[in-house]
């Protein structure tokens, strides 16, 4: 796969995608976008890769849309397109494990992309906030819904209502990053944790992400009701003979993601 906008590099089951417009600190224009989700659908259907990491560079991740793209965009043109639905969610609808690893700034789509993903590592450089207000606009791309579920209310509020970015560090106390890694190890980290997800069994793993997810989307007797069920699917799987019998046998699992 070869394209103009993002990078990807393999690293055994682990494709590391970078964005890639370091001139315009990776702004997500529409060309960008369309590249990173041909990638994704090629990538879900690759036996060969399990997990994926999104980063960007040491200066940003993505500092969010590309606003001179968008600027003479009228509403018919957004309604008609979709815009942001028709190529930036398709992340999200990945079915295989995605870790935004997240250095320097991470505003407006650019928070919202990391959000996407299933869990972010942030650098100590990283910096997260939600500007669309300063620019005659609100964020579309799951910045008032998703935030606000990771940060809660007056957090994503306050963010949303006047722009104020947040580093790291606050990013981590308030659940909307997992981890904060020193600058120089981010990647590094990154992959290692990738590639320990990529060591398990992939559809056992598939099925946790689903069952993490619904807990956004129903309530907790439905969600229970919808992690039972897929606790109960597992027994069918061959992984699971596997994985508990060598925890019985005292030794390392040998999955086949069966």
């Amino acid at each position: 796969m070869s394209f103009e906008n993002i990078i990807l590099e393999p690293h055994g089951k682990v494709m590391l995608i970078r964005l890639n417009r370091p001139k315009a600190l990776n702004a997500l224009s529409p060309a960008l976008t369309k590249e990173l989700g041909t990638a994704l659908d090629q990538l879900e259907h690759d036996d060969n890769f399990a997990v994926v990491v999104l980063t960007g560079d040491e200066k940003a991740f993505a500092a969010g849309a590309d606003i001179k793209v968008m600027k003479d965009l009228s509403y018919m043109d957004v309604y008609k397109a979709d815009f942001i639905t028709d190529t930036w969610e398709r992340i999200r609808t990945f079915r295989k494990p995605t870790i935004a690893a997240v250095a320097g700034y991470a505003l407006g789509g650019g928070c919202e992309l990391a959000m996407m993903c299933d869990f972010i590592l942030a650098a100590e450089s990283a910096k997260f906030g939600q500007p669309e207000i300063n620019l005659g606009t609100i964020p579309g791309a799951g910045g008032t819904q998703r935030l606000t579920r990771f940060v809660g209310k007056s957090k994503a509020m306050e963010m949303v209502l006047t722009a104020r970015m947040i580093d790291a560090n606050e990013a981590e106390r308030c659940g909307l990053v997992s981890r904060v890694i020193p600058n120089d190890k981010l990647i590094e980290e990154a992959l290692a944790v990738a590639q320990k997800i990529a060591g398990l069994s992939m559809p056992i793993v598939m099925m946790a992400k689903d069952a993490v997810n619904r807990s956004y989307e129903v309530s907790l007797s439905e969600g229970i009701h919808f992690e039972r069920r897929l606790f109960h699917s597992t027994f069918a799987t061959e992984d699971q003979k596997e994985g508990m019998n060598a925890f019985a046998e005292k030794r390392k699992p040998v999955f086949k993601n069966k």
